[in-house]
């Protein structure tokens, strides 16, 4: 049987969604990986080199074969720049988001507009029951994003998750839900 899976690349009004390659990983190294005030609030972390970079890709792409994980490299349209990336971890039709923007492009709506885009792909796999994600409780910014997006709060957790690069210390976190009606 086929696995319903996303495609490998569309495009947005001023950005191209484009599945990960191992070409990428210098890119993605410099625009936003490294930097510590890109990773605050994510799940891995900060890359002190490339071959991070690498480990990282080395495993993200078997996922995407799998249909275990979409994660998409965030390109302007104008210059072709890498500005980040955004992506889905599937676990049974349970589906998690989340993104990242190079500090460089905060603030100017990308985060959004990627975010919308792909809602809108992933709203179109049948096997897809729940889309959710979470927040560190002071990533404002975030959270003002998926609120944009659609996603409801649903709940605020205590001391919900560490963040490495937070120094590992538990985090409240708020619990954010996409509504799929009819599913």
């Amino acid at each position: 049987m086929e696995i319903a899976r996303l495609p490998d690349q569309f495009e947005t009004q001023r950005l191209i969604l484009q599945r990960l390659k191992y070409e990428d990983a210098e890119e993605i190294f410099y625009a936003y990986a490294s930097k510590s005030e890109a990773t605050r609030f994510v799940s891995w972390p900060t890359h002190s080199k490339v071959a991070d970079t690498r480990r990282y890709l080395s495993s993200a792409i078997p996922a995407w074969l799998s249909a275990k994980e979409f994660n998409y490299t965030l390109r302007l349209k104008a210059q072709n720049k890498l500005i980040g990336a955004i992506g889905a971890v599937n676990d049974d039709g349970k589906i998690q988001i989340g993104y990242i923007i190079s500090p460089a492009s905060w603030n100017q709506g990308f985060a959004t507009e990627a975010c919308r885009a792909l809602l809108g792909q992933l709203i179109k796999l049948p096997f897809v029951f729940k889309i959710w994600t979470f927040v560190d409780a002071e990533n404002t910014a975030s959270l003002a994003v998926l609120k944009k997006c659609g996603l409801a709060e649903e709940a605020r957790l205590s001391l919900w998750h560490r963040f490495v690069n937070q120094d590992n210390i538990p985090k409240d976190c708020i619990l954010l839900d996409f509504p799929l009606k009819g599913r």
